[in-house]
């Protein structure tokens, strides 16, 4: 008896230690299929309104619990500012985080890719060209290369990777010509050769086979897309787009203040600006107070209607162009857009005024069209100097002017100079055009 219980006792604890090992075993997969991972498509244009999807999904990530967030880059780049504050919420995020460059990260796409935890890269992808462009397409002074160069020289070091090719990257006169960054030319590095320089912890040829390469397989994936007011917002607030839903609003609304009753014109021009202030709070670059500013001022207009004088007007104006203004997150660039649009809905007036001045109501009202030619029917008034040399009576005093009668005609006369009294005959001795210029009779 004593062996058998022996024996079962042996076998209790090597059942009682395969179900430990087994819940040991148990415990590192359970915890892979727990994970949650988020993809999130860095794509197009590097704008503000990406800045305001890429917080969100940060966002829900972090709320979700989840442990690693991958931004999907293929973007040319985009603005210096939007960059910076994309680079910003990704350092600051308790996430880690993977950049995969399936096929670009130019620019700002390259800097952002810099701030990743870890860098992926398709095998066709690129990452590189990073020069700060200005607006009108040539390379950036002096101060803004130099902080450029700083930010991008930052970023590598970040993420503990050689800050030489960055420099490159930003900055032609870096010679690195085994490369193909030769003086004079920009440094973009290929998937192997990122991988080669430490730009890269690998090359993947699909999301699946990077999800497998970073050990994040078994995980559950959630990707985040954009909305469709997201996109909306993104298109609205592009700095190339600006500009021209401002000149739409003015010259719809112009052409609809000169034609009679409300048409295609004016809801062209509500609907632009509609769309500029949607877009805008969408992006969160503009508040409320913005906006209300913005109908402040059409409420001073439209008062200036009723109470002329020109402050309310001038005030109403103001405010619209103040709340345009502090609708975007650049006020100066924004100062630009509206100087453009103004520029554009004047030019759009003359030429209304020019060739279409006719068909507008409210034109013809305020600019003087008729033409007192004889081609209208208009004639000018004959030179009575038949009368000189006739004797008239005044109808009443000359002080030097007033009122004669001659052959039962009054006319409107003046002395030439000297009080005539009442009743008095006068003889006229100049016509010049309607004035006629008379004397005392008496007089010789």
């Amino acid at each position: 008896m004593n062996g058998g219980e022996e024996l079962k006792g042996i076998r209790l604890i090597r059942g009682l230690l395969l179900f430990a090992a087994l819940f040991l075993l148990a415990i590192p997969h359970a915890g892979a299929d727990g994970g949650k991972v988020y993809h999130v498509p860095l794509e197009n244009e590097v704008e503000r309104g990406l800045y305001e999807f890429l917080n969100r999904s940060f966002s829900e990530a972090e709320k979700a619990g989840a442990e690693t967030i991958i931004l999907e880059i293929n973007t040319p780049g985009g603005f210096v500012d939007a960059a910076g504050r994309i680079a910003k919420l990704m350092d600051e995020t308790k996430l880690d985080t993977i950049a995969y460059i399936n096929r670009d990260a130019l620019s700002a796409g390259a800097f952002l890719a810099l701030h990743a935890d870890e860098i992926y890269m398709h095998p066709n992808g690129r990452i590189g060209a990073a020069q700060v462009i200005d607006q009108s397409g040539n390379a950036a002074d002096d101060k803004a290369n130099s902080a450029w160069l700083a930010s991008m020289k930052a970023a590598a070091e970040s993420s503990d990777r050689n800050p030489e090719y960055a420099l490159a990257m930003a900055d032609a006169d870096i010679d690195l010509p085994q490369y193909r960054a030769k003086k004079g030319k920009l440094l973009t590095l290929s998937a192997d050769e990122a991988l080669k320089v430490g730009y890269s912890e690998g090359t993947v040829a699909s999301f699946g086979e990077l999800l497998e390469t970073a050990g994040l397989e078994g995980t559950e994936v959630i990707k985040i897309n954009e909305t469709f007011s997201e996109k909306l917002a993104r298109f609205i607030t592009n700095p190339v787009v600006v500009p021209i839903l401002l000149s739409i609003a003015g010259l719809g609304l112009v052409v609809e203040l000169y034609s009679p009753g409300f048409g295609i014109p004016g809801s062209m021009g509500a609907g632009a600006l509609l769309l500029f202030f949607y877009g805008h709070l969408v992006a969160g670059l503009a508040g409320y107070e913005s906006l209300l500013l913005f109908l402040a001022g059409v409420g001073l207009l439209i008062a200036e209607l009723f109470v002329p004088g020109g402050i309310l007007g001038i005030l109403g104006g103001v405010a619209m162009v103040a709340g345009i203004i502090l609708a975007g997150a650049d006020p100066a660039w924004m100062a630009v857009s509206v100087i453009t649009a103004l520029v554009i809905t004047i030019l759009g007036m003359v030429i209304m005024m020019k060739f279409f001045g006719k068909r507008l109501h409210l034109l013809n009202r305020i600019v003087l069209r008729d033409a007192t030619d004889s081609e209208s029917g208009y004639v000018s008034s004959p030179s009575r100097l038949e009368l000189i040399g006739r004797t008239a009576r005044t109808v009443t005093p000359l002080r030097p002017s007033g009122t004669a009668e001659l052959d039962g005609e009054y006319l409107d006369v003046v002395s030439e100079g000297r009080f005539i009294g009442k009743d008095q005959n006068v003889k006229i001795t100049k016509v010049e055009g309607s004035r006629i210029v008379v004397r005392e009779a008496s007089d010789k």
